[in-house]
This record gives C-alpha cells, structure tokens and sequence, in this order.
C-alpha cells in the first residue's frame, strides 16, 4: 500500500472552483486576500476555523494502533456495499486477524442488521466508546447503536455528520487491530472527504511501514452504476487515496433448482390443434393462462440427472463486462465478480457470515474454521457467492500486506 505520508500530501487545498491566485483554505488570508474577491467559497473561507484541526492528534494516537484501514465505497445506493463490508470484516476476522467495522453510513445504517447486533447498546469508560463485539476478534460500531427508536429517521446537515465521524474515530476504543473495515454512504460527499482527510491526515504522524489506507469500490453490472464508480475512483485519485480494486456485485443469479418455480404459458392455437376466430370473424387471442409445471419440471431434470446438485443462472442485469472495461481504463483491479444469490440475502437478513457459517440452531460465537470447508447455508442450500468472496478476500489480504495497490 502506498506510503501514507504521500497520501496525505495529496489532499488539496485549493477548491476546483476557487480564483486563480486562491491563498489555499488553511492560509490565514483564505477569503480575506484580494484574491479572493468574487471567489464562490470566500464566505465559507473567511469564517471557517485556521490552523491544525485539535481533533487530529487524538485521532492520530486511536489510529495508531490500527494497521490498515480499508474505506468501502459505492457511486449508488443499492448495490450492496454494507453486505460487502460486513462479509468481508467477518471473512477477515475468521481469518484470525483483529477487526473493527465501522459503519458511517450516518443516515443509513444497516451494519447492525447485518451483524446480528440490533438494539444494542454503546458503552463507555474511561479508555472511551466500547464497540459492540460479535466475535472475539470482531468490533462494530455504527450510530444505529445511538438511535432510540430504528425506525427514526436522522435528518442532519453535513457539519453535524462529520462531527460524528470525527468523534467516532477519535473517542472509540479499538484496540490494536490488523484491519479497519469504514462502510461509507453511496457517492462522493462531505463523508467522504473527511474520513480521507482525517485518516490519511493521523497517517502523517505514524511510522511510514505500519500501513495505510485504501479503498475498494463495489459496484453492480448496470453502465449507470459502473458511470457512478468513475466518479468514485476519480475521487480517490484527487484525495490521494489508493485503490485496491472494484468488487462487481449481483453479477448474475445463481440459485438452486429447487427455489425456482417453473411455469408454461399455452397459446389457444396450440390447445385447440388451430387457429381459432372470435364471433365476428377476426382472430381470437391465442395467449392462454399461466400454468405452474414446477413438480413437472423437477422430475424430469431429476430423472435425467440422477444425483446431480443443479443450479439456474440467468444474468440479472446485463453480461456485457462494462467493469471489465472500466477497470481497464481507469488501471484499477478488478478483485472479484459476486454473483446474486439467494443465500447472502438471507445471510445478511440473519445477521450471519457466509464464510464459516455455524450450523442451524447453534449458538454462541463459534471460533476460527476453515473457510474454504463451510459453504452451506442454513437452509441446506450451497452459498454461490462463497467463491468469489474467499477469492476477493484472499486478493486484499495480499494486496494490504506487502502488494502494492493502483493510485
């Protein structure tokens, strides 16, 4: 991962739409100077606070202890970034690292559904917050755990938001952790730049070979998605945060034959051996109802696969590649291609981690397991997307400890 002294170097402070002699917005004559003179950010310049942030050394010194951060983004809403983030902090924690998943998704959050950790509760001592723990080696936190009533909706401008995040990285008491997993909200907002900032900007003060912090990108086949992840990774490129690769979701569905349900639509002609004609002559319509033919259907494909475990896929979306594409044009990796499957939705429905798995009705916290040995769901049925998630998983471990990432 690239150094993150020069990470930090990169975050730019002159906007893109200040005046041409712009002092830089930390400069004491930011909005002040003859320069900026009908600049559109001069008010904003002018009373926002100089100097070093006070929030950046406690933030450096939580930081400190946290090896890598790993930043999930998303152009859109909708594409399965959250399930992404917490499968792939629960795949890291089975592996036996130290992990924290931290969902500032302010207005959204959904980690806590999808770890199993709704109505819970923050604490807090004299070390600072507690995150909640789902494993030994699996901490969350998220405003979800704030909320007095989940159905609430958070109705804040972008200051307040980023106050929060600030206080989440500074006041939460991780410990030392291998792996920092950020859920960030869908697009390019006040929320990105100042997880960037604060991160890369605590980075200043660390030893340069105890890691850094990148990005990986989820987006869906659809072009209007993979537009939005240009943005995305022209965003990272401007605040000097590295790229470790595009994750491809819901790429084709893929599920067992037996969730499907087959049915037969007979024509009036092909029913009555003819064409048939209504009571003045002209032709009757040849579109006849909806027949369900599924135990038809399963007996054949039984009889003719004996013993054989069947799956259907169909691509949902599209199968043109278009991130195929726009990974190489953009020189970003493309770490994996997550098929849609049933089994994750229920998955992160329950709160549960695909990779390692525990059996129906099992509790408690189980401990580490051999990923590549679980792959069946509480249903019965095999998790399609476990593939491609050990395989996504395997390409960021390489990539965060000794591999260099695209930047």
């Amino acid at each position: 991962m690239a150094s993150p002294r020069t990470e930090a170097s990169a975050l730019p402070e002159v906007p893109e739409n200040a005046n041409q002699h712009c002092p830089g917005t930390s400069s004491d004559q930011a909005g002040k100077s003859a320069a900026c003179a009908g600049c559109p950010n001069q008010s904003i310049c002018a009373t926002a606070p100089k100097g070093p942030d006070p929030d950046m050394a406690a933030i450096a010194e939580r930081m400190s202890s946290v090896k890598h951060k790993l930043l999930v983004l998303s152009g859109k809403g909708g594409v399965g970034k959250s399930t992404v983030s917490a499968q792939l902090a629960f795949a890291l924690a089975r592996r036996g690292f130290e992990v924290g998943l931290l969902d500032i998704d302010i207005c959204g959050p959904s980690v806590p559904k999808m770890l199993g950790l709704e109505g819970q509760e923050i604490h807090s001592s004299n070390l600072g917050w507690s995150p909640v723990y789902v494993e030994d080696n699996l901490a969350v936190m998220s405003i979800g755990f704030m909320l007095p009533n989940p159905d609430e909706a958070v109705i804040w401008r972008g200051p307040r938001k980023n106050g929060l995040i600030k206080q989440f990285l500074k006041d939460v008491h991780w410990g030392p952790l291998d792996y920092l997993v950020v859920d960030a909200p869908p697009g390019t907002s006040d929320e990105h730049i100042t997880i960037a900032q604060c991160l890369q900007s605590a980075a200043m003060t660390a030893d340069v070979s105890a890691g850094g912090t990148g990005a990986i990108i989820v987006t869906t086949p659809q072009d209007v998605a993979v537009i939005d992840v240009r943005k995305e990774v022209s965003f990272c490129r401007k605040v000097g945060l590295p790229v470790l690769g595009v994750v491809e979701n819901m790429v084709g569905l893929i599920t067992s034959l037996e969730r499907c349900t087959f049915t037969a639509t007979t024509s009036t002609v092909a029913a009555n051996g003819g064409a048939t004609f209504a009571g003045d002559g002209s032709p009757a319509s040849t579109t006849g109802a909806e027949v369900d033919v599924t135990s038809q259907v399963l007996a054949f494909l039984t009889e003719r696969f004996p013993g054989a475990s069947l799956r259907v896929r169909t691509e949902v979306f599209r199968a043109g590649g278009a991130a195929d594409r726009m990974c190489a044009d953009m020189n970003v990796e493309l770490l994996g291609r997550v098929p849609l499957d049933p089994g994750l939705g229920a998955a992160a429905d329950a709160g549960q981690p695909v990779v390692g798995l525990m059996p129906c009705g099992v509790s408690g916290n189980p401990g580490p397991m051999d990923t590549a040995a679980s792959t069946v769901g509480c249903d019965g049925v095999g998790f399609a997307c476990l593939p491609a998630l050990l395989t996504i998983v395997g390409k960021v471990v390489d990539r965060t400890r000794g591999a260099k990432s695209s930047s």
